[in-house]
């Protein structure tokens, strides 16, 4: 972790709560939406070895977010466990609250286990935002059983490898790109086998690698030093590569671990990215590719230096918009 973000973490058993202060080097908008879309929440909430998979999240007051926490290195169901969050209050972009409890698959809570009451504030600060955590529980039994279970071990190495694998593609695309002028790219994902695709497409293009060419996990940028080293079996996987196709299109592709919560499907492995030439254009392909879609990461000024946004649009089709600006 950076060591300029404040992280704070603080056992009080005479109130049975845990108070947590978590800064993140970003702006509140997108800290928020990482809290509350379902698909960033599965990427980082459980603690490692656990990864989250959401059966369901209607996010609202009385609403219910339904999530499965299994052991990736495990298939014993014995691993495997089901959680929901009640929402109770949730003012927008400030602060939500909920009672989170164990259940089985539909929702039933287990009344054997710890229930936690959350109420989650954001708060920005210039580049930086501020997330205060207060987590209440029923018993002092209650408060150190979740503690033993690794809350503070989890939610630290989970966001810092989340930080890390987002900050170093997005600082190699930008310094792949050298002006502002306008293009078009696709983006792939690939479970482990970029390497193999892109040297085939090599062959077929006749082109060569942008840059550097293959970027590597192990190759992170001397900007993310501070951060905890990537796991060996990852360390050789492709972290970013670039190849111009036919008329000056270029493919861009990645390793997706499972390491890090990815899980890839058929689906999710291509992305059509967009890079305008301004930020006006920016909104505007947004706002109108994404009308009747379902929007994953609305545009917002990302502090790995990239005004970004993401949907899939009304046929299914998944968009990223990327402005950065050469100023």
């Amino acid at each position: 972790m950076n060591p300029n973000l404040k992280f704070d973490f603080i056992v009080n058993k005479e109130k049975n709560i845990v108070n947590v202060e978590r800064e993140f080097a970003a702006n509140l908008e997108l800290v928020w939406e990482a809290w509350t879309n379902p698909e960033i929440l599965d990427l980082w909430w459980a603690p490692k070895p656990y990864k989250t998979r959401t059966k369901s999240m209607d996010f609202r007051e009385g609403g219910t977010w339904l999530y499965e926490m299994y052991n990736s290195e495990s298939e014993n169901p014995q691993e495997c466990h089901w959680c929901k969050n009640d929402y109770i209050k949730i003012a927008h972009q400030k602060m939500f609250s909920g009672l989170d409890a164990f259940c089985d698959e539909n929702g039933v809570v287990n009344q054997s286990m710890p229930r936690t009451q959350w109420t989650n504030k954001f708060k920005e600060d210039g580049e930086k935002t501020l997330v205060t955590i207060t987590a209440k529980y029923e018993s002092l039994a209650d408060l150190e059983k979740i503690i033993a279970m690794g809350f503070k071990e989890g939610f630290t190495m989970a966001m810092e490898n989340l930080d890390q694998y987002i900050e170093a593609q997005f600082n190699l695309r930008k310094q792949n790109k050298s002006n502002n002028k306008a293009r078009v790219t696709t983006y792939l994902n690939f479970a482990g086998n970029t390497e193999e695709a892109f040297n085939f497409y090599k062959s077929i293009f006749k082109t060569e690698f942008i840059g550097k060419g293959i970027e590597r996990f192990e190759d992170v940028p001397a900007s993310s030093e501070n951060w905890p080293p990537v796991a060996d079996n990852v360390k050789k996987m492709v972290l970013h590569v670039e190849l111009p196709i036919v008329g000056g299109h270029i493919l861009m592709g990645t390793d997706a671990p499972k390491e890090m919560g990815f899980t890839l499907t058929s689906g999710n492995n291509m992305h059509i990215c967009l890079e305008p030439e301004t930020r006006e254009e920016a909104d505007r392909l947004f706002n109108e590719l994404s009308v009747g879609g379902n929007i994953t990461m609305p545009m917002a000024d990302m502090f790995f230096g990239a005004y970004f946004g993401g949907f899939t649009d009304r046929f299914g089709i998944n968009w990223m918009i990327n402005y950065i600006s050469k100023e």
